[in-house]
């Protein structure tokens, strides 16, 4: 019997039909010799800090760095029913081997091992590795598993990831938090950086000065031509006064055959680019869609940050093409001048070919799409069309003139032959075109001739300003997080920039979240918040280098070339620097992400007590519970008197029994508290005590 492991029920369900495990159990399927079942994501997790020790409840500089002598794990309290029919499968006698059929990947490989060690099983492993969804994938995956040890390099670097990520992400997050104070300032190897670049964009923006500038133009035979770029208004009049109704000779005429080359097919994040230029979907709305369709079989894996195909998918492609001209983009004729051969290249292939259709688009009925989904699916069809057409070509013309002694230029162009741009307008049919797209369409000039003169020209000057870089939308931030650090990194690291495909749209979704960037319409632009942030942060943690020397590393782990416990060590002694290094800041600076009015001290630590988005809380984090007395929730005015020593009343304070009673709550001192939730972890802190007083009293 083999057990089959994937990361979702929607794949565990699909890979159970396929193999014949046709029996619905309680969190698996059964029949056919397998046992199928799924983790439901990153079901075991690293530990937080306050698991390894109480001290780590309270933050405080002198705790830190917190580097664990031995790594500790946790179950999500909502996923440990599940771990355990995993760990009862694995324990099953008949059950001989474990498949790993996660996600064919670095985090894939991460999620079932750290599963499959939690749950002390040391059967055989072997490995499912497929990208698409489809019956004959599986079926092929499934008769040709790899050896599980095969991947063991890999899930190396996946540990090494996690840990690094886990060490310079809470010693840094607590660092600068107990620092400055005021609310929690988190740091992070990929969305430190990512802010950064949000803050450096607004800084440019914020610091331009647009410069006024002029041009001439002069008009003839429906001719518009321009001259350069004048800074001064005098000298741009005279000479338009020049111009005026003088002779215009033509001094060069240029045609030129021009070639564009198809586009590529699409990987996660320029999907993720082009539905956020073209339907404003956000990054992340965009991959939950591009999920969908994969698992409902219409689609490949998403998650790759690949643009090619291996060299071995010809034939499939072709089958693809006819599936998509036959029920997504209606066949136009062209077929026989598609070259299929220009979107494979196995070498540029890492662990997932680009996201293309499969076959199954041509039976489904994509009426049981939503509209947001058929867009998304429209746009991968679309794009493997267009990658596998052939080059737009067009002449570009130029036509140089020469009026009251100054050049002027208009240029032209007309289209030779469509090639892929013939699926524009199939997609301009389910979005509005931006103007700037619109002006691209063919703008021929007249046929004139070298030497050619035009009488009695017209002119006019047109004014103008420099512009401001333009605020980042999420399509152009993908792409600067594609390609930042890439520079530093080595030429063969499969994953470059900031981030995987698949994280960065949580990336950005975090960084509005915490509420350090903000969304206006399309654009993203950073919050007084996350500007300071940057400012106070060191470049070590808001520089891309960082993430670019650790893919490096990552990358050589994986191929078995570099040490896990090398790179680790690395990562650890730049977390105790940095804690050295950054010890102690100026009073007034500490005030900079305080928020809200002060409305007491707090009466264990003597700190500003003050109201936050969750309740109320002490500045200096010191443990003290404000937020309820006698298991009942304070309001604004019960606390400030409860802060000035004064008694409040309150009602319907539970009896340890049964019933409710009425009581004057009196301070009395302060008391420390202890209670274990019910996933296991221990809370504790400091509270009020109270003497009470009853109404029948008075």
């Amino acid at each position: 019997m083999k057990l089959v492991i994937t990361e979702k029920p929607s794949v565990a369900a699909s890979i159970a039909r396929v193999i014949g495990a046709a029996s619905k159990k309680d969190g698996f399927y059964e029949g056919g010799g397998y046992l199928v079942s799924w983790c439901v994501g990153h079901l075991v997790e690293l530990a937080q800090p306050q698991e390894y020790s109480e001290i780590y409840e309270k933050w405080s500089y002198t705790s830190l760095p917190i580097i664990p002598d031995e790594w500790k794990y946790s179950i999500k309290k909502d996923t440990r029913k599940q771990f355990n029919i995993l760990k009862s499968l694995m324990d099953r006698r008949d059950v001989e081997t474990v498949v790993c059929a996660t996600d064919a990947g670095r985090e894939g490989e991460l999620i079932f091992r750290l599963v499959y060690e939690q749950a002390g099983c040391s059967k055989p492993m072997e490995r499912l590795w497929i990208s698409s969804m489809e019956d004959k994938a599986i079926k092929d995956g499934m008769n040709n598993l790899k050896p599980g040890n095969d991947y063991d390099a890999l899930y190396s670097a996946a540990l090494a990831r996690q840990e690094a990520d886990w060490l310079v992400g809470i010693n840094g997050t607590r660092l600068f938090t107990v620092l400055y104070g005021g609310k929690v300032l988190k740091v992070g190897r990929v969305q430190t950086p990512t802010l950064n670049m949000l803050v450096e964009r607004e800084s440019e923006i914020t610091g331009f000065k647009k410069q006024q500038y002029f041009m001439i133009h002069i008009l003839m035979k429906g001719i518009d031509a321009v001259s350069e770029r004048i800074d001064s208004k005098v000298q741009a009049e005279k000479l338009m006064e020049n111009c005026y109704g003088n002779t215009a000779v033509v001094t060069s005429v240029v045609k030129e055959k021009k070639n564009a080359a198809p586009p590529k097919l699409y990987d996660l994040t320029s999907l993720q680019r082009d539905a956020n230029k073209l339907f404003g979907f956000t990054a992340k709305k965009t991959l939950d869609h591009t999920q969908t369709l994969y698992e409902r079989k219409l689609v490949t894996y998403p998650r790759t940050d690949s643009r090619y195909l291996t060299n071995d998918m010809e034939a499939s492609v072709m089958d693809v093409i006819a599936a998509v001209n036959k029920n997504v983009i209606i066949d136009n004729g062209n077929g026989p001048k598609l070259d299929i051969k220009q979107v494979m290249n196995s070498k540029k292939v890492s662990d997932h070919h680009a996201i293309i259709p499969t076959v199954e688009v041509g039976k489904a009925n994509l009426n049981t799409l939503s509209q947001d989904e058929q867009k998304i699916l429209y746009l991968i069809s679309a794009r493997l069309l267009e990658a596998t057409e052939q080059p737009y070509k067009y002449m570009a013309q130029k036509v140089t003139f020469e009026c009251a002694g100054t050049e002027f230029t208009a240029k032209g162009r007309y289209t030779i032959d469509p090639g892929w741009k013939i699926y524009e307008d199939i997609l301009k049919s389910i979005y509005k075109p931006s103007k700037d797209e619109e002006s691209e369409d063919d703008c021929r000039l007249p046929e004139i001739g070298e030497g050619e003169v035009f009488e009695k020209v017209e002119s006019k000057v047109t004014e103008h300003f420099t512009k401001p870089p333009l605020r980042y939308t999420e399509a152009s931030l993908l792409s600067a997080m594609e390609k930042a650090g890439s520079k530093d990194m080595e030429s063969d690291v499969e994953r470059k920039g900031l981030g995987t495909p698949a994280t960065r749209a949580d990336i950005i979704e975090k960084l509005v979240k915490d509420g350090f960037v903000k969304r206006e319409k399309k654009n993203l632009i950073p919050t007084d918040d996350g500007i300071k942030l940057i400012t106070i942060l060191p470049d070590i943690v808001k520089s891309p280098k960082l993430t670019a020397d650790w893919e490096n590393t990552l990358s050589l782990i994986a191929k078995g070339e570099s040490q896990y416990s090398d790179f680790i060590n690395g990562i650890t002694k730049m977390v105790r620097e940095l804690v050295e290094t950054y010890h102690s800041v100026k009073e007034e600076d500490k005030k900079l992400f305080q928020r809200g009015e002060v409305i007491g001290d707090c009466p264990y630590c003597g700190g500003d007590v003050v109201k936050g988005i969750y309740g109320f809380y002490c500045r200096n984090k010191c443990g003290m519970q404000l937020n309820s007395a006698m298991g009942i929730n304070l309001n604004e005015s019960q606390l400030k008197k409860l802060l000035e020593g004064k008694k409040i009343f309150v009602k319907n304070i539970k009896r340890k029994n049964k019933g409710t009673f009425d009581a004057y709550l009196i301070p009395d001192g302060i008391a420390d508290f202890c209670y274990e939730k019910a996933d296991g972890t221990k809370v504790s802190g400091k509270q009020f005590e109270f003497r009470m007083e009853f109404p029948d009293e008075y």
